[in-house]
């Protein structure tokens, strides 16, 4: 540090000493100027005097130039004595700072001395304790070793004695092998013995036998050919009356198998296909706004409800029923265009003769289109495609046509699935009897134009449209009205009889079934003992669960003989029904 300031200084006073030699040449050649010799210039002369005024400019230039840099020497002095001070400064700053690097290197060195000495006794103090530590695991590896080295002398031992044993068990199983073939060899002489004296005796018998038939010959006054004969006769008789009543019992086993195989190919149809319970409807109903709207239907002096009755065909009932009005006719389809023409009218508001006409026109109409979507609906559902337009189009009026609450249309729908699925189980013909099933009812379309049943009415429609003879036989058979001559007639009143009979099809079915459900619970839970009873699987089972300390398991079964004989003699059911009779003993007791 010290070094670079003296350059500094040496520097700044070259720079100076320069300045002042260059003063001091620019005022020589002032001065030279100045000097006499020259040719003598007029003072009042302007040249002279501007070259006077530049001489005095240039000389005062070179007088505060001189004093400058007299002030730059001056600053520069005391710059160097300034920076000579501060090296000194610095010098013994430096020196201090090596004495005091060297005391605390001496620290640091007695410091690590220190350390050092304390790390060797440490080293020696943890050396100890692996030594220790390697003798500790070293006597507790020998102490293992020494038990590992009696535990295998004791298995030694235990293995001799085992073999010890075992030998001992086979010499004595030795014994008793040589002891047993000392017994066979016994046996065997006495079975010997035995076989000859049953020689002697057969043969004995024998002649015995020889004796007993020329005796029976002589009493019965018959050879052994006839006699032979005679039983060979009685035999056959006597497997002619086994193989009747083979045949009887395999005929009963038949009719039990296609009795039950009927039964599954049912249950298995209508439990694949999903319905709805349905219910009657005799009359529509149509929601009025307000009571004031009656008024305007009924008309002045009743003319409204007179041409609406005229145009539509529909008896309108008006009563005190609170914004109800009712539509009463028997052909279904017109009592929906009424509906819809008098749904029309009070919505648009204005309620005339005239109007009704027009509202009439559009209903039916539009009725109509609803008739024909249905049937198409339904013949895509059912898979046929080939329908006659006009079956069609009776088909659709089926879908305001309900029987028993249930509605045609969707019965027909029903019966043919079901029909398709049994005739799927039996391997026939599955398009040909969905058809004749979702034709059966077509007569119903007619039943109010053309009178006879609609079986036969059904019939005459198919046979008029082209139908297949076994369909038309079908139609014509499924009431029983014509005898059934083909598969598809037996299975299109069998499919029927499933749609229409199932719980919830019909109204009155649903009825008479509910009524029979409660009779057969009454009659269970009537008995002494009972405590609850549930009937099961659309009344096809009950079940009886009864007190155990108040009947006992004869009792359990007398019950059930008396509520099955009960059931048999009261109630009209198909199929059979299953009483189970419960009867449960639980014993509960609390651990504290």
């Amino acid at each position: 540090m010290t070094s670079s300031l003296d350059w500094v200084l040496l520097v700044a006073v070259v720079v100076l000493a320069g300045a002042v030699v260059a003063g001091m040449i620019l005022g020589a050649r002032a001065l030279k100027r100045l000097q006499p010799g020259k040719p003598v210039v007029n003072p009042d002369d302007p040249q002279f005097l501007a070259q006077k005024d530049r001489q005095e400019r240039s000389l005062a230039q070179l007088r505060s130039a001189a004093d400058e840099a007299s002030s730059a020497v001056d600053d520069a002095k005391a710059a160097a004595a300034t920076a000579r001070a501060e090296a000194a400064a610095a010098k013994a700053e430096a020196t201090a700072g090596r004495a005091e690097a060297k005391r605390v290197l001496e620290a640091a060195h007695a410091e690590a001395d220190t350390i050092l000495e304390r790390a060797h006794r440490q080293a020696e103090a943890d050396a100890e304790e692996v030594r220790a530590a390697a003798r500790r695991s070293g006597e507790r590896e020998v102490a293992l070793l020494n038990a590992t080295a009696k535990e295998s002398a004791a298995e030694v031992e235990r293995r001799a004695a085992r073999i010890d044993e075992r030998e001992r068990l086979h010499a004595e199983e030795v014994e008793r092998l040589v002891e047993r073939e000392r017994r066979l060899a016994a046996v065997e002489a006495d079975l010997a013995q035995r076989e000859q004296a049953l020689a002697r005796r057969d043969a004995e018998l024998r002649e015995a036998e020889d004796k007993r038939r020329l005796e029976l010959e002589r009493v019965a006054g018959l050879t052994a050919d006839a006699a032979r004969a005679e039983l060979v006769e009685g035999i056959e008789q006597q497997a002619k009356r086994e193989a009747a009543i083979l045949i009887r019992d395999i005929e009963h086993d038949a009719r039990s198998t296609a009795e039950t195989r009927a039964r599954h190919i049912v249950v298995d149809a209508i439990q694949r296909v999903a319905s709805e319970q349905t219910a009657e409807s005799v009359v529509s109903v149509l929601h009025l706004p307000s009571d004031e709207m009656k008024g305007r239907i009924i008309g002045r002096e009743g003319r409204n409800i007179r041409a609406f009755e005229s145009v539509t065909g529909v008896n309108l009932i008006i009563d005190d029923t609170p914004e109800a009005v009712l539509l009463s006719c028997f052909d279904p389809v017109r009592r929906e265009i009424g509906r819809l023409t008098l749904e029309k009218l009070v919505l648009d508001g204005r309620i005339h003769p005239h109007r009704i006409e027009e509202v009439y026109d559009s209903a039916r109409h539009e009725v109509e289109r609803l008739c024909d979507r249905a049937a198409e609906d339904a013949l895509v559902e059912v898979g046929i495609t080939d329908l006659h337009p006009e079956l069609a189009t009776l088909l659709g009026r089926l879908r305001y046509r309900t029987s028993y609450g249930q509605n045609v249309l969707k019965h027909l729908v029903e019966t043919a699935h079901i029909a398709g699925i049994m005739a799927a189980e039996l391997r026939l013909d599955v398009p040909t009897i969905k058809r004749c099933a979702f034709l059966h009812d077509i007569g119903k379309a007619l039943t109010h134009e053309v009178e006879g049943s609609h079986a036969l009415i059904g019939a005459d429609l198919a046979r008029k449209y082209g139908e297949s003879d076994d369909v038309v036989h079908a139609i014509e058979a499924h009431h029983n009205e014509v005898l059934p001559q083909t598969i598809e007639a037996v299975l299109t009143q069998a499919s029927d009889a499933c749609s229409g009979g199932r719980p919830g099809a019909r109204r009155e079915s649903l009825e008479a079934y509910v009524k029979r459900l409660e009779r057969i619970e009454e009659i269970a839970g009537g008995k002494s003992g009972v405590e609850k009873v549930f009937a099961m699987q659309a009344g096809r089972e009950i079940r009886v669960m009864v007190r155990p300390e108040d009947v006992d398991e004869i009792g359990a079964a007398v019950l059930a003989r008396d509520v099955a004989k009960q059931i048999e003699e009261e109630l009209t059911y198909p199929g059979q029904i299953r009483v189970t009779v419960v009867r449960e003993s639980r014993v509960t007791e609390l651990a504290r």
